[in-house]
């Protein structure tokens, strides 16, 4: 299967410290890849990297088949992202808020209200933003993310603060996406049970580090030959990153 995201080597350092070490990605084209990872690991810092958001050190990457930097106009276009908390004008309505980012982008006005279709908010779009609950205000910067129906998504924690219903509303609209319109999803979460339900392929990232990159599948493969538990996501987790971190802490004695 061809891949739509692919670094090499990616590396960011802040004078001591590195957020990001050698890390080298492969996300399936049309996949749900779940980027995991404890807080602090540099799961944000990689996603920024791949937006243009912030340089890196070292390293390189390509989305699909587009070289950075020479063609970071050309990567934006095709780019639909989610990162932290998304900000909205409180005083202007969901359908205006999604008009300005169509502005900006250059988009047909009918992409707005496909935007708001595809998240479920059309009979919401001209409620004011501010009596939006957390679980719309969520939707609604998916629908910014949706705008033009870009070919991949980048998402950063899209269920951070949600109640269940919120959590099961969004889980429910990225695991469609990809069969909806034909996209790739990369998305971060500290929900190991929902990336269980979603994710086609992981990666694991721990100091900056990756330690594993594969399908579901494969990670049970690589519990069990490491003689670690593989009953559920959340156990093969914890073992991967806690393994690590005694290898780590090892290391650091010598």
């Amino acid at each position: 299967m061809q891949n739509i995201i692919v670094s090499d080597q990616l590396t960011k350092r802040y004078k001591h410290f590195t957020a990001v070490d050698r890390v080298s990605l492969h996300v399936p084209k049309g996949s749900i890849y779940g980027f995991l990872g404890p807080n602090g690991a540099g799961k944000s810092t990689t996603m920024k990297i791949l937006l243009g958001l912030t340089t890196p050190t070292a390293g390189s990457f390509a989305i699909d088949r587009k070289q950075f930097p020479r063609d970071r106009a050309a990567i934006l276009k095709e780019v639909g992202s989610l990162i932290e908390s998304p900000s909205f004008y409180a005083n202007l309505t969901g359908r205006e808020n999604l008009e300005v980012i169509r502005r900006i982008l250059g988009l047909p006005k009918a992409a707005v209200d496909d935007a708001l279709e595809l998240v479920g908010l059309s009979e919401f779009g001209d409620r004011l933003a501010k009596k939006y609950s957390l679980g719309m205000k969520q939707r609604l910067g998916l629908a910014g993310a949706l705008l033009g129906r870009p070919p991949i998504l980048i998402l950063d924690e899209p269920t951070n603060g949600l109640d269940p219903s919120g959590i099961h509303e969004i889980r429910n609209l990225v695991k469609s996406l990809p069969s909806l319109y034909d996209c790739t999803v990369l998305i971060s979460s500290h929900l190991l049970s929902e990336i269980e339900l979603i994710a086609d392929n992981l990666g694991i990232l721990n100091h900056g580090r990756l330690l594993f990159e594969g399908s579901m599948d494969d990670l049970r493969r690589h519990a069990l030959q490491a003689g670690l538990a593989a009953d559920n996501l959340e156990d093969v987790f914890l073992s991967v990153i806690e393994m690590d971190n005694a290898a780590r802490k090892q290391r650091a004695k010598l």
